[in-house]
């Protein structure tokens, strides 16, 4: 199985923590990347990452009544979200 930090970069990261938080569709997770960034990434950057994180087992969809696929994390997608925090905190820990 891959490491989150090996595959998109910090996208992958990011969105961990985003649905770790709370169970979010894609748009939110575009939403809520436009506050940070001041730009919405594109479908075509965000669903990819999802489909990825999906497969990896990290992330799962919530049942909804509605059309909006929403995702929330698995046990195992807990432990990468701690094992990639392990390892930011690591990489950036010195940096000022």
């Amino acid at each position: 199985m891959k490491k989150c930090c090996d595959m998109k970069g910090f996208l992958s990261f990011l969105m961990l923590h985003l649905i770790g938080k709370q169970s979010m569709s894609g748009d939110d997770i575009r939403t809520e990347l436009e506050k940070r960034k001041g730009t919405k990434p594109s479908p075509g950057t965000i669903y990819p990452v999802l489909k990825t994180l999906c497969e990896n087992g990290w992330i799962e969809e919530v049942p909804s009544q509605g059309k909006e696929k929403k995702y929330q994390l698995t046990s195992s997608g807990k432990q990468e979200l701690k094992n990639a925090n392990k390892k930011f905190m690591c990489m950036f820990y010195d940096m000022k």
